[in-house]
């Protein structure tokens, strides 16, 4: 069967906007713009990539799924926490040893993906309505616990799970609701009203959007709970009137959208050495256009066949690019 362009031009913009976050990330603090452009970004574009992989995760249960879940998710993790061990000691990093289990750079989203197909065992017995209420409650209660965090992407992974399961319950109909003119029109006013609170409310902690510190640390004890259903509610509407704008016809980058993971784990080396040598200076708009460029580029070269056959036995655990390549000569 042929692929749904919608989903592939939706993952295709996510992999850019997640290089294009990190890329800005060391710029924030130095500009209203920026942190707001910023925030902006991360109220959807997590959210809204766990709801596509939870999408796709109705094949859950299958023959076979689990081992090859974990060979292509656990296996890789290892392997690029080793390499990405050894790369932050030669650039220089001082947090370059850390536990296997404490993910470096975005490597925690390999073990979250993981965790979320496991609870998937459960939550898929129950009725969607009650599994998503609990998942809720699950992401709201782990907040008060400060032994939860970074380690073994725990926070992340229950705070961030129902969207994933949400991402599972509904179906293609459900998701191409959001194509309807009046939820587009909707979704514009959406999106310029969260940037505009955004604006105006610049020491909003982008904590709150990363999902991997507790209440204590966000520095919301008592009233946590109630922000991080604030956060469920606004990520959901702006993933939400992201994807009503996601082209539904094939174009020149749609194909792209298979080879997302890629890119999620190779960007870090480049935006790691930027930051480690200083690379861009922001002054100016013009430079934000600019660093959105770099990160366009940096999306196209990551998911170039030279890459994709030089690193499918890292990521994928197999050569059969590599194999297709050798024979071609």
């Amino acid at each position: 069967m042929e692929r749904n362009a919608f989903f592939d031009n939706a993952k295709v913009l996510l992999i850019f906007l997640v290089v294009f976050g990190h890329v800005i990330q060391p710029y924030i603090d130095g500009s209203a713009g920026i942190h707001t452009l910023y925030t902006w970004i991360y109220t959807f574009h997590m959210p809204a990539f766990i709801f596509l992989s939870g999408f796709f995760a109705k094949g859950f249960g299958n023959k076979g799924y689990i081992i090859n879940l974990a060979k292509k998710l656990l296996l890789p993790y290892v392997i690029f926490q080793l390499i990405y061990s050894s790369y932050y000691y030669l650039i220089g990093k001082s947090n370059w040893l850390t536990d296997i289990f404490y993910p470096h750079w975005s490597l925690w989203f390999l073990i979250s993906l993981f965790s979320w197909h496991m609870l998937l065992i459960l939550f898929k017995r129950l009725p969607a309505y009650a599994s998503l209420l609990v998942a809720i409650l699950f992401g709201i209660t782990v907040g008060y616990l400060a032994a939860i965090g970074h380690s073994f992407s725990l926070s992340r992974t229950f705070v961030f799970f129902p969207y994933f399961l949400l991402g599972y319950w509904l179906k293609e109909e459900h998701v191409m609701m959001l194509k309807r003119k009046s939820v587009k029109i909707v979704s514009v006013m959406v999106m310029v009203f969260i940037a505009v609170g955004i604006y105006f409310a610049p020491d909003i902690n982008t904590g709150w959007l990363l999902a991997s510190k507790s209440y204590f640390d966000l520095g919301m004890t008592e009233f946590g709970g109630v922000a991080r259903l604030l956060v469920y509610a606004t990520s959901t509407l702006m993933a939400a009137s992201v994807l009503a704008w996601i082209p539904t016809k094939r174009n020149s980058m749609t194909k792209l959208g298979e080879r997302t993971l890629y890119v999620y784990l190779l960007h870090g080396f480049i935006i790691q050495y930027f930051r480690a040598y200083d690379i861009f200076q922001v002054s100016s708009p013009l430079d934000v256009i600019g660093l959105a460029g770099v990160s366009l580029l940096i999306v196209l070269a990551l998911s170039s066949k030279p890459v994709l056959v030089m690193s499918q036995p890292l990521i994928e655990c197999n050569m059969t690019n590599m194999k297709k390549m050798v024979k071609s000569y």
